[in-house]
């Protein structure tokens, strides 16, 4: 299985309250536990992710997500020209904002099976599976 992290699956996995970081956590471990699983994220998550701690100077934070975004079988997955072209027809369709129509255009250029996220006006996308926390 191919599963998609939108930025906010992974703050809550890191910092969030146990309502919303338990099943995060527990769709990770079944992914990782899974011969043919792949964790899938944009270079876009690696920057939503790392502004806070970087503002707020709490280096332990950021070393926490450094550490994730390193994590193997994670696939942090470029931006290329394939994503913004599919992203602005997601933004045209949906009325998506631009950093939702990338991670949704990632998930899809990258062949995700599943898009989890705590959005869910996401699952308006009907291009791949979009699972709502």
């Amino acid at each position: 299985m191919r599963l998609y992290l939108d930025s906010c699956c992974i703050i809550y996995a890191i910092e969030g309250v146990p309502q919303f970081r338990e099943p995060v956590l527990e769709r990770i471990a079944k992914v990782e536990a899974s011969a043919d699983g792949v964790l899938l994220t944009s270079r876009l998550s690696r920057l939503e992710c790392r502004v806070k701690p970087l503002k707020d100077g709490n280096a332990d934070l950021l070393s926490i997500y450094d550490s994730f975004f390193d994590r193997r079988p994670l696939v942090l997955a470029e931006i290329l020209s394939g994503v913004i072209e599919r992203a602005t027809a997601l933004r045209v369709a949906h009325g998506f904002k631009t950093p939702d129509a990338i991670h949704l255009a990632t998930a899809i250029e990258e062949q995700a099976d599943i898009f989890l996220t705590g959005d869910a006006a996401l699952s308006r996308c009907k291009d791949l599976r979009v699972e709502v926390l």
